[in-house]
């Protein structure tokens, strides 16, 4: 056999100990990788909003442990994972190549400034496992979205390193079509810090425990998850389920209709996604793997939370979806704000799901404000691209209201410091506010959004302000009200936005306020004290007290 082939011998049993032993490990190994990239990077958007995600495949590209961050980053590793094993001759692949890789219709990722790093892990000579990290790179800004081509370079999965020797001639073609060069070369760093960690620490592991038995116990943390799995979707009644919305976008002149079904039998659950519209020349388009992710997300959600995020939990999960879809787009499609249908497509999911469990599903969240904002700094001379996803509410719950100023289900970054933001970049900003009134009103509140107000300083800045829900608001269940929706406020002598997109000039500001949550069941029914705590606390005015809840004041 040659040395560089991964070993395919029948796994060792191991004992339920040893398993979960190795199995916290490998967890372990991708949340130390996930903060070295944190701690190393540059950019603000990877070092603050940590917006970033680590992942270890098998042999096969099966994934074996995700670090607990943005679960649509799935989708981006899968495909990368997935090109190579196809498309790659193994016996070619030396310890310290590295692939790198972006491009969603040829499997590198999701959106082109999803960047993903593929490392193989050599053990005794022998290919073993890889570990493979993903970035969100603030670049290819202030383009067109008709097409994939006009969104920024495109990377197939390629080697960037061969036997740990960076490929200068790839990364100078690379740094040359970003706009910001200095921060990519800097957090590309951080990214080839974090897999040559996750390269260290996995084989510690086999040298400790032995190659065969590491591989034994992952196979089985698989099985054990695809176990927990399906125990979980025997706990949904069986039937088909449905549900239907309306989808709005800044990014697209039309309102979309879109649908789903739900099919649970026995043990196994089926989403089919099936006659949606067809992709569209914006940037909302999802290509397969993008859907996959955001379908397992919503599922995990729902059947159990502390199931291992592996393989074997996608197992018992099937996605149906027509070639040519905004849920399966093909080349060239646009696919730059995938977010703002896939977060559309996690309420869908509850709330189709809603009538057969309504105790763990939430009511419509919001789909969030991205707000970028880019220019020559007056400062340093370099061009700057600051990128923000704003949060806003979350939808109530079966006994809880919903969370106030957060992001919700597949985007999950934090926000910029308002120190850090202001020292990097040349804005202020001078409210940051949550919004009342705005959540839902139900028996259980949706969560409230927020206001950020952002002064430009100094220089003329491009503006690009997306988000959902500027006209189908978040729906509420049960009773429960819509949601607020998204509202882009432009302060004196801005000129409109032309499908969010335009200009703020030195001293002008611009606002964005994301759209909340929706509430759930009657707000009629809403306990007294919880009124009179919300008032007394601002979150509703007097006359939402009055008015909505009817509370004698």
């Amino acid at each position: 056999m040659n040395a560089h082939q991964p070993v395919v011998s029948e796994p060792l049993r191991v004992d339920p100990v040893t398993t979960e032993v190795i199995g916290s490990a490998l967890s372990t190994i991708v949340e130390e990788m996930g903060k070295a990239i944190v701690r190393a990077a540059y950019s603000t958007n990877i070092k603050e909003r940590q917006d970033c995600s680590t992942v270890i495949f098998d042999t096969e590209g099966r994934t074996v442990a995700q670090a607990e961050r943005i679960p649509v980053h799935l989708g981006s590793l899968l495909g990368i994972s997935e090109w190579v094993m196809k498309n790659v001759d193994l016996a070619t692949v030396e310890p310290g190549d590295v692939f790198i890789g972006n491009d969603a219709h040829t499997g590198g990722g999701t959106h082109l400034n999803d960047i993903v790093f593929l490392e193989p892990v050599f053990f005794e000579g022998r290919l073993v496992a890889w570990v493979t990290n993903l970035a969100h790179h603030s670049d290819f800004v202030d383009r067109g979205h008709a097409h994939i081509y006009q969104e920024g370079l495109r990377i197939p999965p390629i080697r960037l390193y061969r036997k740990g020797v960076l490929q200068q001639d790839i990364m100078d073609l690379v740094l040359l079509n970003c706009q910001v060069p200095h921060e990519r070369i800097n957090d590309f760093r951080a990214q080839m810090a974090a897999n040559r960690l996750g390269v260290q620490r996995y084989q510690a592991l086999c040298a400790k425990y032995g190659e065969p038995t590491v591989r034994a116990a992952s196979a089985e943390v698989l099985d054990y998850a695809e176990r927990k799995t399906r125990a979980g979707i025997r706990t949904i009644p069986d039937g088909l389920y449905a549900y239907s919305c309306r989808f709005d976008t800044p990014s697209y002149d039309q309102v979309l209709d879109l649908k789903v079904k739900v099919e649970v039998k026995a043990d196994e659950i089926t989403i089919d996604l099936r006659d949606n519209p067809e992709q569209v020349r914006a940037g909302i388009n999802m290509v397969y793997t993008a859907t996959l992710a955001t379908v397992y997300f919503a599922v995990k959600s729902l059947v159990d939370p502390d199931i291992p995020a592996n393989s074997g939990f996608h197992r018992p999960i099937h996605v149906i979806a027509d070639d040519g879809s905004v849920f399966k787009a093909v080349s060239p499609a646009a696919v730059y704000t995938r977010t703002d249908i896939g977060q559309r497509l996690v309420d869908m999911i509850f709330t189709a799901l809603s009538s057969a469990i309504p105790d763990r599903i939430c009511a419509a969240c919001t789909g969030g404000g991205l707000v970028t904002l880019s220019g020559t700094h007056p400062r340093t001379g370099r061009f700057y691209v600051y990128n923000e996803m704003n949060g806003g509410g979350m939808g109530a719950r079966a006994a809880q209201d919903g969370l106030d100023g957060v992001q919700v289900h597949t985007t999950n970054t934090a926000n910029i410091p308002i120190e850090a933001l202001e020292f990097e970049h040349p804005v202020m900003v001078e409210r940051y506010e949550l919004v009342q009134d705005s959540g839902g009103a139900g028996k259980w509140r949706g969560g409230m959004t927020m206001r950020r107000r952002i002064r430009v300083l100094d220089h003329l800045a491009t503006v690009n302000a997306g988000g959902t829900n500027s006209i189908v608001a978040p729906w509420g269940l049960f009773g429960g009200r819509d949601a607020t929706t998204t509202n882009v406020e432009l302060g004196e002598g801005v000129a409109p936005l032309k499908n969010r997109n335009g200009r703020v000039g030195p001293g002008q500001t611009i606002v964005m306020v994301a759209a909340s949550g929706g509430g759930y069941g009657d707000p009629k029914e809403r306990d007294r004290e919880l009124v009179r705590r919300d008032l007394k606390e601002e979150r509703i005015s007097e006359k939402a007290a009055r008015e909505i809840y009817g509370l004698d004041i």
